[in-house]
């Protein structure tokens, strides 16, 4: 079958999470390029403009309405009763005017040891137009995509958290279109997560938090009757570390470091004379693998070897200054290697909170390619309502 039309929509929303991609065979290291390309690349993307604007870190994070896409085991250590949020991001605006990304979320906590959320993610690729081989048009449609979590979390002791998600897919990027006399379809998925919150207060000023999460475990997304052409799931692990200093009554610092890794398996590269380097002997091997086996080859599959694993270690840092715990100031910055995506930019943001309602805006900076990358300027809006208990 011919995947050009249903990977337009793939291509489109891989676009949202890349940004930096390099074209050539080798980069200016003479490190191969082998980016990892997954379906749904959205599942990655922050859904907040409070970590948008730490560099995406928020594995660590103190528990809010958000917490369940970062770590959902840190509900179980949430202070407000209930918590409802919603984010607003206008997506790639410089490749198009009509892609959004939305996220509707919250939490309520049932005991004083435990809590239950839930989330709707909905993203919008804006309007496609369908064209031939031959470049006739052949009509318009709508592609999108959208996730809908379930999550508990529970205290397993005073310091330590354990939480567990469930999460249905639906990936419509073609919307039936017929292709060479096929029907693509839209695909669904089932996944999980499981995450570990750590949270330990040295003293009346200063907290320390870790975290664990290996999110998106599940089934490949098929696009077509073609099993050959499933794509993987952007299975990942997150590691994040958080220390928080309350210099006085109103001043306060957060810092933030988190370190993230695709679970999934890293594609061969071709050789000169025809063969293969890396764990599979071609690209078909490659995508037979499944969901469950390539999280166990991602530790050691890559062609590169330990050099190029660790390349595929992203990392996120973030500052957080609080006055009065009303106002916030945030700057962040990401890092991926230029092998790996190449995504690197700055992060600003501030945040209010007024009564029971937190408003919270994040700014990104490319900082490479910044003329052409299409992640420039990228601007979130986040509300979250939040309900105490009566005192």
């Amino acid at each position: 079958m011919n995947r050009r039309f249903w990977k337009l929509g793939l291509t489109i929303s891989a676009a949202t999470f890349m940004a930096g991609i390099a074209n050539a065979q080798y980069s200016e290291t003479g490190q191969s390029n082998n980016y990892i390309s997954t379906g749904i690349p959205i599942l990655q993307i922050a859904p907040d403009a409070i970590s948008g604007a730490l560099g995406d870190a928020g594995a660590a994070y103190s528990p809010n309405a958000y917490s369940a896409h970062w770590n959902n085991a840190k509900l179980a250590f949430a202070e407000k009763k209930m918590s409802i949020s919603t984010t607003y991001t206008p997506w790639l605006h410089k490749l198009g005017t009509d892609m959004n990304f939305l996220y509707l979320g919250g939490y309520m906590r049932i005991t004083g040891r435990s809590a239950v959320g839930a989330s709707l993610t909905y993203f919008s690729l804006g309007e496609i137009d369908h064209t031939g081989d031959e470049g006739q048009h052949l009509g318009q449609f709508h592609p999108n995509e959208f996730m809908v979590d379930v999550t508990y979390s529970m205290r397993l002791s005073d310091n330590l958290a354990l939480g567990a998600t469930g999460r249905f897919i639906h990936d419509d990027i073609t919307n039936g279109l017929v292709v060479e006399d096929q029907t693509t379809k839209s695909a669904n998925a089932l996944a999980a997560d499981v995450g570990l919150y750590y949270q330990y207060d040295v003293d009346r000023s200063q907290q320390v938090a870790a975290a664990l999460t290996v999110s998106n475990l599940g089934s490949k997304l098929s696009y077509s009757d073609d099993d050959t052409e499933n794509e993987f799931l952007p299975a990942n692990m997150r590691i994040g570390l958080r220390y928080s200093y309350e210099v006085d009554d109103y001043n306060t610092v957060n810092a933030l470091l988190d370190f993230n890794k695709l679970l999934v398996p890293t594609p061969p590269t071709p050789n000169a004379d025809g063969t293969w380097s890396g764990l599979y002997q071609n690209m078909t091997d490659y995508r037979q693998t499944s969901s469950m086996q390539g999280v166990i080859q991602s530790f050691y599959d890559a062609p590169g070897g330990m050099s190029e694993e660790l390349r595929e270690i992203s990392v996120s840092a973030g500052a957080e200054y609080w006055y009065a715990n009303t106002v916030a100031a945030r700057l962040g910055y990401f890092y991926e290697h230029k092998t790996k995506g190449g995504r690197q930019y700055l992060t600003a943001g501030i945040g209010l909170k007024y009564k029971s309602m937190d408003i919270d805006l994040s700014y990104l900076v490319p900082t490479t390619n910044f003329s052409n990358n299409p992640l420039a300027n990228t601007v979130r809006v986040s509300l979250t309502f939040n309900v105490d208990k009566k005192k």
